[in-house]
């Protein structure tokens, strides 16, 4: 449901208030697309059918706008009416906060939703980050630093492996906002074969993105960096 993208970014036309803005990079190298985490809000805004638009900040020259929207000087950011947000995780939360699609209304199927959220983001991602960072860069893997993290990861993905091998989705028996961050995560790591000891990790990162909603925000992402090659950004 996403409409055209704008260059405005963060410094466009002011929201109505009942519109959503998504807000992400003008462009970005060729390694981190699909990976940019605009990505996963995307695919939230989709799975939830929430109408929004996508504008863009500079990736190469931040100012103090994109300071002030994202502290970090990171993407993404969401403008909901009056109200910004940034952290990809938040703004997922936030969005599920509009839609059963993404956030049970049971007492017992919110708190699975959360707490495996939460998982995802600390739990699973704490080591997932770095161990695919040394792989985007090209470091060497013999280091102890990288054996560390290696373990690490294996003790997360060894625990979530038990998890998933008895069930298709995290929270509440169908798929919501805790599985659209957890498959996220793991798929930095599927990205470099790194799901291949853990067979229901990986089929669970499959079904996730065999989703049409995943489908549609990631052509969406690499059709709006696409289009930023093609203007010479």
């Amino acid at each position: 449901m996403a409409f055209g993208p704008r260059n405005a970014g963060a410094f466009g036309r002011e929201a109505r208030m009942d519109e959503l803005i998504l807000t992400t990079y003008d462009w970005v190298p060729e390694m981190p697309r699909g990976l940019v985490r605009d990505l996963r809000v995307r695919w939230a805004l989709e799975e939830a059918g929430l109408p929004y638009r996508v504008e863009s900040t500079p990736f190469r020259n931040r100012g103090p706008e994109h300071f002030a929207a994202q502290p970090f000087g990171q993407v993404p950011w969401l403008t909901d009416g009056d109200l910004t947000i940034f952290e990809s995780g938040a703004i997922v939360l936030h969005l599920a906060e509009k839609s059963k699609a993404l956030m049970p209304a049971d007492r017992r199927g919110r708190a699975e939703t959360l707490e495996w959220a939460v998982a995802a983001l600390n739990s699973v991602d704490v080591p997932s980050q770095p161990w695919a960072l040394f792989r985007f860069m090209g470091l060497p893997g013999e280091a102890p630093e990288a054996k560390f993290i290696q373990d690490f990861l294996k003790a997360r993905l060894d625990r979530l492996e038990t998890v998933l091998a008895g069930r298709e989705w995290l929270a509440a028996g169908r798929f919501t906002a805790a599985d659209l961050l957890m498959a996220d995560v793991l798929r930095q790591v599927h990205r470099f074969d790194g799901l291949a000891g853990h067979p229901a990790c990986r089929s669970y990162v499959e079904r996730s993105t065999a989703r049409p909603s995943f489908r549609k925000a990631y052509d969406d992402q690499m059709a709006h960096f696409a289009a930023a090659d093609a203007a010479g950004s």
